[in-house]
């Protein structure tokens, strides 16, 4: 069952392998800040399209608060490839952690059963859920509410010094 909009995000327990990041650096970084989490896939080639946009986001807005985790989740036997996974994150700019999710057990804490990618959840500062979106139009359909909870977190002057 999706999770849905007030969830606080799952812990990423159950990733079979991190890169770039471990899981504890990658929950400190994102304590506290706005996170999107992005699932992907090294057979889809939406997904393939949209990553240098959520790259330009996670640096274009960093200073606004955003902070990215991406999640590799195989569809087919052929995505378990870890010399594959490693090789797009090289070639699509991925510098965010990156948990692989070969067990689906990502995929089942954040409630993707249909496992859609590209998929993207959107989380406040306090780590509750407020956008969910795939599919070809996820970028368009959650960008609205990124700006509007970066917005309001960058207003906020008690968060302003964590930036």
């Amino acid at each position: 069952m999706a999770i849905r909009i007030g969830t606080q995000m799952p812990s990423f327990e159950g990733a079979t392998e991190w890169i770039n990041r471990d899981r504890e650096a990658a929950l400190a970084e994102t304590k506290g800040r706005p996170t999107l989490v992005h699932f992907w896939s090294l057979s889809c080639g939406l997904c393939k399209e949209n990553l240098p946009r959520v790259a330009a986001w996670r640096d274009e807005k960093r200073d606004l608060g955003l902070r990215v985790i991406a999640v590799h989740m195989p569809r087919y036997p052929q995505d378990v490839n870890p010399e594959g996974v490693r090789e797009s994150i090289a070639n699509y700019n991925i510098s965010e952690a990156c948990a692989v999710d070969d067990e689906h057990k990502l995929r089942d804490a954040f409630g993707n059963d249909q496992g859609w990618v590209p998929a993207y959840y959107f989380f406040d500062a306090e780590g509750k859920l407020r956008g969910f979106a795939a599919g070809e139009k996820g970028l368009n359909i959650i960008a609205p509410t990124i700006d509007r909870v970066l917005g309001a977190f960058a207003a906020d002057k008690t968060h302003a010094a964590t930036i």
